[in-house]
């Protein structure tokens, strides 16, 4: 995923202001944000013990500090892109594995202002789940941002991982393999995520962008 990406870092964050619905108090979508950073510190413990690694262990393998993973699992902390795409990849899970929270079944409406978003460290950059995380599943499907110039570079993801991008508004030049495509509005592209790639906005419009997942396995 233009992992709702690592590279730019990036902070788990509430939607912003403008974006809210009338009538909505700041301090609501702040509870959000808490909440999610919540979830994410229980998903990794579970994940870590489930897999019987120290934090120590867990360090050595992700390269994120064992201090950074005690205060994220504690939900002290609200972890960047970048950090929670090193420890998926080290614990071999996906990157939603960590975010993801269980419910009962059924019909599943994502509201906007619960919507769970990571956006990078200056803004540049969004990543929005248009999916629920409780169910077995082989496709996610993301909204995609990227300010004008911005650029957001991906680790290579599990092998046999897919990603089908299309830009909605904007453009958006994809690098992979040392080969750059320049999409438009309305142009797709269809690439093996499993090799390291970033996304760059030439222009000098916020781009807009929709991505679907697909893992060679059933996760979640």
């Amino acid at each position: 995923m233009a992992n709702v990406k690592p590279g730019a870092k990036a902070k788990v964050k509430a939607k912003p202001a403008a974006e809210r619905p009338a009538g909505r108090e700041p301090q609501h979508a702040e509870a959000i944000g808490a909440n999610l950073t919540q979830v994410v510190g229980e998903n990794l413990r579970r994940l870590r013990t489930e897999r019987d690694l120290s934090l120590e262990k867990l360090s050595r393998l992700c390269g994120v500090s064992r201090a950074m993973l005690g205060q994220i699992e504690l939900g002290q902390s609200a972890p960047t892109i970048n950090v929670l795409w090193k420890i998926s990849t080290a614990l071999e899970v996906p990157f939603s594995a960590l975010l993801g929270s269980r419910a009962a079944g059924g019909v599943h409406i994502l509201r906007a202002d619960h919507a769970k978003v990571l956006a990078s460290h200056d803004g540049s950059f969004s990543s929005r789940a248009l999916f629920p995380f409780d169910e077995p599943r082989r496709v996610e499907f993301y909204e995609l941002k990227l300010g004008p110039h911005g650029t957001e570079n991906a680790d290579a993801h599990a092998p046999g991982t897919m990603e089908n991008l299309v830009v909605s508004k904007g453009s958006m030049e994809l690098e992979i393999d040392g080969s750059r495509q320049l999409l438009g509005p309305g142009d797709a592209i269809v690439f093996e995520a499993d090799r390291p790639h970033s996304y760059r906005n030439p222009g000098e419009d916020e781009a807009v962008m929709y991505l679907v997942m697909t893992y060679a396995e059933t996760v979640g």
